[in-house]
């Protein structure tokens, strides 16, 4: 039997994807959940797994090509009745960031029963965001195998609302997965990005080789003078991450007023804590190290909570500012393919070793290429440190739709007055970059000034932050 295998919905806004590397041919014989191909969007480079097993026919793209969703990407040839189902749990593992994988355990007879009890009488999923209404009767259970059911719970999709492609109208994991919009790419682990040479331009701003047209940044695009009349050029197609970067920088830049307000905060004690207590510090917490970015973001959180104007968004389209109740706090990584925002979500709600450990864990996954889809998502406010590289000061831009950003310079020693008499102290300087549209200037400074407290008073710290 030949089946179609279609490049599925990769995510939230995604809609297109760059075949980095192909790991099959046709002819090649692949298991279920064998990895197909590499391929990278705007947000990530994953790893696609095969949803069949069988003989590849036909193989219809090619490497360095750019992919749209619901393209074609592989035929099979499938030879006689369809294997049997592998434990869910190793489907999940195919599938799930190494890092998340957990031991098997065998689905009983008792679980599946109760699952379909369950779903006889479900609602539709809140979470599949698709608002498409029961295509099976909701009397009867919904035809599907064990491991079709499992893995539509794990996604939490609601089976009655899945068009099944099988025999007799049976739904099969690939319904589910194309009907989960983003849910594919959140369960892929990126593959990481080599480091052992030097990144080149193709590597870095994408493939002179892809085909298709790129449209305009901007709608009117200036004409730029021939420069070859002064010397050899390369052009190199801006795509993948690098491409989502200037669209977003562009659309930060043109839809919101910038303004930045510029302070600075003594953190001698709060250098002198953390020389003391970082190597206990690290030994308690998994080598995570307690740094002032770790401070700075429960001193954040407690300033947004004080200041809400800075945690919100403003709708354009209805007029309304959107005030977020929750804490999710963007930090901003250099990667070799250009800057990426990990968030740390909830972030009032955890303790600050609980973040110095996910500090370390987000900044190591995005510089290598592996960070979750769903850790990449949901900021409600930025900071971006550049003090590991230098630098005096910054114009941080505003992670759009965000209100603000907060950017940190490399703190140093400076002569500062203390009671009248000269002495050396540890000067680290911030910026605010913020939406003038929701936010005053003496507001922006009243925020940077209670971060500012916090990080120069330790104990002023423990007892607001």
């Amino acid at each position: 039997m030949a089946v179609e295998f279609k490049l599925p919905d990769l995510g939230e806004g995604i809609h297109e994807a760059e075949i980095i590397s192909l790991k099959v041919k046709e002819g090649d014989y692949v298991k279920e959940d064998d990895i197909l191909m590499e391929v990278e969007t705007d947000k990530a480079m994953v790893e696609i797994p095969s949803p069949y097993e069988g003989t590849v026919s036909k193989v219809h793209i090619e490497e360095g090509q750019t992919v749209t969703v619901g393209s074609v990407m592989f035929s099979f040839e499938q030879k006689g009745a369809k294997t049997a189902a592998k434990p869910v749990e190793k489907q999940a593992e195919a599938a799930a960031p190494a890092a998340t994988r957990t031991a098997a355990r065998t689905e009983t007879s008792a679980e599946t029963s109760a699952e379909t009890s369950a779903e006889t009488h479900a609602r539709p999923s809140a979470g599949n965001g698709n608002g498409q209404t029961a295509v099976h009767d909701r009397s009867r259970p919904v035809p599907a195998a064990p491991s079709v059911r499992r893995l539509a719970r794990e996604l939490n999709i609601d089976l009655h609302n899945v068009n099944g492609s099988g025999k007799g109208g049976r739904v099969l994991k690939e319904d589910v997965r194309a009907f989960a919009t983003g849910a594919l790419e959140s369960s892929m682990s990126a593959s990481h990005y080599r480091t052992e040479e030097p990144v080149s331009l193709k590597s870095k701003y994408g493939d002179s080789t892809a085909g298709g047209e790129l449209a305009p940044l901007s709608s009117q695009a200036p004409e730029l003078p021939d420069f070859t009349k002064f010397g050899a050029v390369e052009r190199v197609p801006l795509r993948s991450i690098r491409r989502k970067i200037a669209n977003n920088m562009m659309q930060s830049w043109t839809r919101i007023p910038h303004v930045t307000h510029f302070d600075e905060a003594d953190v001698t004690a709060l250098t002198y804590l953390i020389e003391e207590h970082d190597e206990r510090f690290r030994q308690q917490n998994n080598g995570a190290r307690l740094t002032i970015t770790s401070l700075a973001i429960k001193a954040v959180v407690s300033a947004l909570k004080k200041y809400p104007q800075f945690n919100a968004s403003l709708d354009e389209r209805t007029g309304e500012i959107i005030f977020k109740k929750y804490f999710n706090i963007g930090i901003a990584v250099a990667t070799e393919r250009g800057l990426i925002v990990p968030v740390i979500h909830n972030a009032d709600q955890k303790s600050l070793p609980e973040i110095a450990i996910e500090l370390k864990d987000i900044a190591e996954k995005t510089r290598a290429g592996k960070i979750e889809l769903d850790r990449l998502q949901g900021g409600t406010f930025t900071i971006t440190n550049i003090g590991a590289i230098g630098g005096t000061s910054m114009v941080p831009m505003i992670n759009y739709p965000e209100a603000a950003i907060l950017g940190m310079a490399r703190a140093a020693e400076k002569p500062v007055v203390i009671e009248d008499e000269i002495d050396i102290g540890v000067i680290l300087p911030l910026a605010l970059s913020f939406d003038h549209r929701l936010a005053d200037g003496a507001e922006a400074a009243y925020f940077v000034q209670h971060i500012v407290r916090l990080l120069s008073d330790p104990f002023h710290f423990v007892l607001e932050a």
